[in-house]
């Protein structure tokens, strides 16, 4: 289905940044091997957004959380998964959508874009290569699929690193927006 016929704003997509998180996109894309031991364990006492503000790489994404009010929840204790696409893939977005998505009158949207990129629990890649779907804390599933170390998210995004730990759950980095079907 085309995006702009699921959403009349340019784009809601935008958003699924929920938090952009630890680091750059160093493994190759899709991989679902974890990322080193290095940066899963200094993340680790930083919550998912303090994680993606402290990577400087996901402003995109950590300016959706807040115009989003969704701030308060990620830094609660969760446990959260977050498919946390990075500032270069909200760039393959249409011109405009992210500054349409950030206007307060789209707030629900984006609010419904971004918790499409969560799942409760924290869901280490190891288990994410053996799962067929999950659903989403909007409340939609998530087709996965994993095929030669690639991990696919509804056929469109690709995991770039995986099992960033924080806190409060584990962010795994994705290439592509993703959107509810």
């Amino acid at each position: 289905m085309n995006f702009r016929l699921l959403f009349t704003a340019p784009s809601l997509v935008l958003a699924l940044a929920l938090a952009g998180c630890g680091g750059e996109t160093t493994n190759s894309p899709g991989a679902a091997s974890p990322t080193n031991a290095e940066t899963a364990d200094t993340k680790a006492s930083s919550d998912i957004v303090d994680t993606a503000v402290g990577a400087g790489s996901f402003k995109t994404l950590v300016a959706a959380v807040k115009a989003a009010d969704l701030v308060d929840t990620l830094k609660g204790p969760g446990p959260f998964t977050v498919f946390a696409p990075t500032d270069e893939a909200f760039a393959k977005l249409p011109a405009g959508t992210v500054d349409d998505l950030l206007k307060p009158e789209n707030k629900e949207k984006l609010k419904a874009i971004l918790t499409y990129h969560v799942v409760s629990g924290k869901v280490m890649a190891a288990q994410v290569t053996s799962m067929s779907s999950a659903t989403s804390v909007q409340g939609k599933d998530i087709k996965i699929s994993a095929e030669g170390g690639t991990v696919t998210l509804n056929g469109t995004a690709k995991v770039a690193k995986a099992d960033i730990a924080c806190s409060n759950g584990v962010i795994h980095v994705i290439d592509t927006v993703i959107l509810p079907e």
